[in-house]
């Protein structure tokens, strides 16, 4: 029944998110996860082999989240561990993150616009214009729709508590040290091509997700030409069909520091969004998460 466990955390996120008294009484998952990879980090990455450092790291942190859900999973039933599961999905955070820079986007209010971008994308958005500040939302609630909601969920349907607990392991694994930067390259090696399988298969169902939520195959189309030209093997595939159903194009250049990143264009031959495109990919994405809450639901009355 772990399908029954990728519904009720789905839908109990939906409801509540990860409310802020919650938060700060005990904190969140990910965060109880990113403070061991900082600590091992810090204690492992130094001297030769750190390829082989960062592996046993990696699996060291792997290892921490599942073998709890495993023991809590072989006590409790899937309601019980769908209730766990809930922190680890973000389908609400992610929402509310993007109303956060729509709302002083559409008041002109670029400087309270660029704060909440920063809030949620990796780029250097400082002075970002309407255009690149809503191009770099509309990627991240597209990519963050693969890796924060549908991942998390493909995998506690596969495996169960222990399944999105791995899954978010690895993927808060890829975040922290999973970059191609002198201290990165090699000890992160091994999470960031690790992340990239888990992240495989959930990317492109999430571009059949947004495909089928648009009511067109165009997205299909555009996700399939367009998918392997970004840097990422996987992101590529729901950000490109995000741009298709909007009729937008996303991705390009964009700024990291003082280094300008010459990013080719997915879905180029449209126009940049603005402000007014926030509620269409809103509620694009909206639609797409109930379509996979129903195929969830169907898993589990088959």
């Amino acid at each position: 029944m772990f399908p029954l466990t990728a519904l009720i955390a789905l839908l109990v996120d939906a409801l509540f998110g990860w409310p802020d008294a919650i938060h700060r009484r005990l904190g969140h998952p990910v965060v109880w996860i990113g403070n061991l990879i900082a600590r091992l980090d810090n204690q492992m990455n130094r001297g030769a082999q750190r390829f082989g450092k960062g592996m046993a790291a990696s699996l060291i942190v792997i290892a921490a989240a599942v073998l709890p859900a495993l023991f809590l999973q072989s006590l409790l039933g899937p309601v019980i561990a769908g209730l766990l599961a809930w922190p680890l999905v973000a389908a609400r955070s992610l929402h509310d993150h993007l109303r956060a820079v729509e709302r002083p986007l559409l008041a002109d209010n670029l400087g309270a616009a660029r704060e909440a971008t920063s809030m949620i994308v990796g780029r250097d958005v400082t002075r970002a214009d309407e255009a690149a500040l809503a191009r770099a939302s509309i990627e991240s609630l597209a990519e963050n729709a693969s890796d924060g909601v549908v991942a998390p969920l493909f995998w506690a349907a596969v495996a169960g508590l222990p399944g999105i607990a791995a899954y978010k392991a690895i993927n808060t694994l890829d975040s922290m040290i999973g970059h191609r930067t002198p201290r990165h390259e090699e000890f992160g090696r091994f999470a960031a091509r690790l992340d990239d399988a888990a992240n495989w298969l959930p990317a492109r169902l999430t571009a059949l997700l947004f495909t089928l939520a648009s009511g067109s195959l165009h997205p299909w189309r555009i996700a399939r030409r367009d998918a392997g030209a970004h840097r990422s093997p996987n992101a590529g595939w729901p950000e490109a069909a995000m741009a298709a159903a909007l009729r937008v194009r996303l991705s390009g250049p964009r700024a990291y520091g003082q280094r300008i990143a010459q990013e080719p264009w997915l879905n180029g031959e449209d126009r940049d969004p603005v402000a007014q495109d926030f509620e269409p990919a809103l509620a694009l994405y909206r639609r797409a998460i109930i379509a996979g809450g129903i195929m969830l639901l169907v898993m589990v009355l088959l």
